[in-house]
């Protein structure tokens, strides 16, 4: 989190930049009374795809990605998530062609990736086949050769030998740290965000490590840019309190990492039980949670999903796209991605094998077309089935607007028998995989084969 002494002065820098507006050139300013539409219509039976342009192809350039669009379309993508595509710093950097998150140009595109026109044709390609880009924003700090630290040393954050520092309690030494205490620098911040509205015509941002800056810029932030187009933010933070005003989803950290554990034995599908309360009570009633078994922070540092999860990933995938909140697919995860893809470097994807594109083709179109599956309030709530094997199994219903999803989980490693009792389970069902009709009672026998999913589907 950002430094303490930030967030005691809150209210000074509220204070501030109503005292220093009066000094600045006029600038585009909002009503208090704007409402911000959150969260938008298109985003209720949504899921979102990270796109890592530097890995996606051989050529690791935009015009070389757009290639796929159309397979992504097919496959039912509904939210393109591009991360970095502005300039990186040489200064400092890490490894030969650094992190797409030391930014050196907040306006501009990154010449490896192509160039503003290609950016504006790929965001205008999106539209025409009905998704949506989102650009990953890093508002915490920038790369050591970014012009403003030349230009406007005051935006950054100094120790007490006045020397500018990389962020508080990391180990990001090719990026340096910016201070929200100076009213000018969120105004520039802004600014930079509006621009890729205003000439790229995306659709809203993923803005990383989120809570590391003050909630009162994010607030203020996507007021500003509602006030142009409605948005769709994301944020990098695992928390409540951004999604309050400025976010409509947040990273779904506690529940992947919930996921690790039971792969591992560690934690059992009563901790599913548990997290579900603990949201209910805790998090905004409409806000989204990004559910996902793999990322781009989570392929390179901690593993590929076959190293964390084992034979469990398909299994976690169903529970991610059938749980209340937005799934995620991450680059290549459609090609059940083999290797940790290096940060640093240039490492291409290897899509020589998308064995499991029919199967995410899948889970895309029950999330799209199942009303109970639709995010925030509109979906069903999730219904827990119990059983004698509760520790083992994890069972349970959704059902909204006539629509109604039944999903059983054997989360371990070895053949369950079990008996589902619940008076949810009963009714007359089609198993969404095999397409097979059945009708269930309140009562029912099945046996799990290790790692085994069911989903069934009622109308």
């Amino acid at each position: 989190m950002k430094r303490i002494y930030q967030i005691v002065l809150s209210m000074v820098v509220l204070t501030g930049m109503l005292v220093g507006c009066q000094n600045k050139p006029a600038t585009k300013t909002v009503a208090e009374d704007v409402k911000v539409e959150k969260p938008l219509a298109w985003t209720r039976n949504a899921n979102i795809y990270e796109v890592n342009i530097r890995q996606y192809t051989p050529e690791g350039t935009i015009n070389a990605f757009i290639e796929h669009m159309p397979r992504l379309k097919e496959m039912g993508v509904d939210i393109l998530w591009v991360m970095p595509v502005f300039p990186i710093s040489e200064k400092n950097r890490k490894g030969s062609m650094g992190s797409y998150y030391a930014v050196a140009d907040y306006r501009a595109v990154n010449p490896e990736f192509g160039t503003m026109d290609d950016l504006k044709n790929m965001v205008d390609k999106a539209h025409e086949m009905g998704m949506h880009v989102i650009l990953d924003w890093v508002a915490n700090h920038t790369g050591w050769d970014n012009f403003l630290i030349n230009e406007h040393p005051e935006y950054y954050t100094r120790n007490e030998e006045g020397e500018v520092v990389i962020p508080e309690g990391t180990d990001w030494s090719d990026t340096a740290d910016l201070n929200y205490e100076n009213n000018d620098m969120r105004e520039y911040m802004i600014g930079s965000l509006k621009y890729w509205i205003e000439n790229a015509d995306v659709d809203g941002f993923r803005c990383d490590v989120a809570g590391m800056v003050p909630t009162d810029f994010w607030e203020k932030a996507r007021k500003d840019l509602d006030s142009i187009k409605p948005v769709f933010m994301l944020a990098e933070d695992g928390g409540h309190e951004l999604l309050e005003n400025a976010f409509d989803m947040g990273y779904g950290w506690d529940f992947h990492h919930i996921m690790n554990d039971i792969a591992k034995g560690e934690k059992n599908a009563n901790d599913i039980e548990a997290f579900f309360a603990k949201v209910d009570t805790i998090f905004p009633a409409d806000s989204y949670t990004m559910n996902f078994i793999t990322n781009h922070d989570e392929n390179s540092w901690n593993g590929t999903v076959k190293e964390r999860m084992g034979e469990a990933g398909n299994t976690f995938a169903v529970l991610t796209f059938t749980m209340p909140g937005m799934p995620l697919i991450y680059s290549g995860q459609e090609a059940g991605m083999a290797k940790r893809l290096k940060f640093f470097e240039k490492d291409t994807i290897d899509w020589s094998n998308k064995t499991l594109e029919p199967f995410y083709k899948q889970l895309l179109s029950l999330k799209s077309n199942n009303k109970a599956l639709q995010n925030g309030i509109k979906g069903g709530e999730i219904v827990r089935i119990p059983s004698d094997k509760n520790e083992e199994v994890y069972a349970f219903a959704r059902e909204a607007e006539g629509d109604k999803v039944l999903v059983v989980l054997n989360l371990t490693a070895d053949t369950q028998e079990i008996t589902l009792s619940s008076e949810a389970l009963a009714g007359d069902y089609k198993d969404y995989f095999s397409k097979e009709e059945t009708t269930l009672s309140s009562e029912e026998k099945m046996s799990l084969k290790p790692w085994e999913y069911k989903v069934y589907t009622a109308q």
